[in-house]
């Protein structure tokens, strides 16, 4: 559905990742049995919802055309489409990854994201 999917991640478990050569997940994905992701348009409220304050955090850009059929989307959130990762996340599938600031006002900063 959308090229470029979207994962937050703390910064000490995205570079074991980065070590490993794949992401297997943060501890609620495996918890889950999938990777949660975000499109553009729902990455903010997620970071509000469930990293709310939190700071060294990355947001990893996701080729999802990359992820086959392992990708799929499924309801959350009041029936909105979220894609959802079934298998570790190959690096090779990530398109680039940026620090994920707090701003002043508490509220995460993000770069402008392909929609």
């Amino acid at each position: 559905m959308h090229s470029t999917i979207y994962k937050i991640c703390p910064e000490d478990l995205w570079r074991e990742a980065e070590a490993k050569g794949r992401f297997d997940g943060a501890p609620v994905d495996r918890s889950d049995g999938f990777i949660h992701f975000s499109t553009a348009d729902q990455v903010a409220e997620t970071a509000a919802r469930h990293f709310g304050g939190q700071e060294r955090l990355l947001l990893i850009a996701v080729d999802g055309r990359a992820l086959g059929d392992a990708l799929r989307y499924e309801p959350s959130r009041g029936g909105a489409m979220f894609p959802h990762l079934y298998g570790p996340l190959p690096l090779s599938a990530v398109a680039w990854v940026k620090p994920l600031p707090l701003g002043t006002d508490g509220k995460h900063v993000f770069p402008e994201l392909a929609r």
